[in-house]
């Protein structure tokens, strides 16, 4: 858009060659150089588009990209005019060559251009801060915490006592973590809540009795967590999220959960108390967990499910309640067809 605000500024230029390197491909015609990554739509020449969705064909035909990650079934669809790079894995190239093009957008940094610690950050005298750490103005470490070298903490961020939270991590505005222990690489984007009471009350006569959370949250390395994102502190046992493992936003993982390595879990999933996910497991948005449930190693849950029985390994469910999602598409189409007879008898 014309008078659009460059947020992310490429820090280099990419050569044809190398994005044909990255991708696999032999790259046998004159050299030229690519500046920027974008969209189909807005791309000029010298910038490199991506495309593997058929919803996108038009867009594909029109562009005026300098160069073009596609996939085979779409190459013929390419502008003469635009080069084509084509490979099986167009998004998955490109987010490789966006990486080198924009490093800074890889790791949330400092709001306010921070160089340092702020002499605006409040942070406790037996709290360790490891060097090369960034702080924003109006965070709060709190007593014995530990941040590891190269972190960054943002603006009105609070780290509560103990909190130990590795290198080269990052923690977004706005974010509390408290009763915590967070690896290295860990991304918390801004207004997660990691290590509050979990939601545990037990029925009483004279009300509810609520029962004490006195356990904590691990995180391991290279976790990802997205904003306004909540994870509870267990009750008897530590809350843990496995390495590699990716939260969308607005997740809730109540008290006791585990899951394990390399998960993806899209937005507005909610897992509920003491529930256990194996790794590589994908959750699909708006989601529901039941607790005390057993999701097996790489098992997939569709999108809007609820889960009320456990998952085995390997397995695709969808709907609600939940079951295999063949069983599921039949039972939908059955009712479907039904419904449409009925339909037609009445009219009839």
């Amino acid at each position: 858009m014309p008078g659009q605000i460059p947020f992310f500024v490429p820090k280099r230029t990419i050569t044809a060659s190398e994005v044909a390197g990255i991708a696999g491909l032999l790259f046998v015609t004159k050299d030229f150089l690519i500046s920027a990554g974008a969209a189909l739509e807005t791309a000029r020449r010298g910038e490199l588009s991506y495309m593997d969705n058929h919803k996108y064909l038009e867009a594909l035909r029109q562009t005026n990209a300098g160069a073009c990650l596609v996939s085979p079934r779409f190459s013929a669809s390419v502008p003469k005019e635009t080069y084509s790079f084509v490979t099986p894995q167009p998004y998955l190239i490109y987010s490789r060559i966006l990486a080198l093009l924009y490093p800074g957008a890889a790791i949330p940094g400092s709001l306010f251009e921070t160089v340092g610690i702020s002499p605006n950050a409040t942070i406790h005298a037996s709290a360790i801060i490891d060097c090369g750490v960034t702080i924003d103005p109006g965070a709060v470490i709190g007593p014995r915490a530990k941040i590891g070298e190269r972190t960054y903490i943002g603006s009105n961020v609070v780290i509560g006592p103990d909190v130990t939270i590795g290198s080269h991590s990052s923690v977004g505005a706005g974010a509390i973590i408290a009763h915590a222990t967070v690896g290295n690489h860990v991304i918390v984007h801004p207004g997660v809540s990691i290590g509050q009471d979990g939601f545990g009350f037990v029925p009483d006569k004279g009300g509810h009795i609520k029962i004490l959370q006195v356990g904590g949250v691990i995180i391991e390395d290279c976790v990802e967590i997205g904003a306004n994102t909540t994870i509870d502190r267990g009750s008897t046992r530590n809350t843990f999220i496995g390495e590699g493992t990716k939260l969308d936003n607005l997740v809730q993982v109540a008290h006791n959960v585990t899951i394990g390595r390399h998960c993806l879990i899209a937005a507005q999933v909610g897992i509920a108390g003491s529930a256990t996910l194996g790794s590589f497991v994908a959750i699909g948005g708006q989601t529901g967990i039941a607790p005390h449930l057993t999701i097996g190693d790489g098992a997939q849950i569709a999108g809007a499910s609820g889960v009320t029985r456990d998952v085995p390994a390997g397995e695709r469910w969808a709907g609600f309640p939940a079951r295999p999602s063949r069983r599921f598409f039949r039972q939908y189409k059955a009712m479907e067809m039904l419904a449409a007879g009925y339909r037609e008898t009445n009219d009839r």
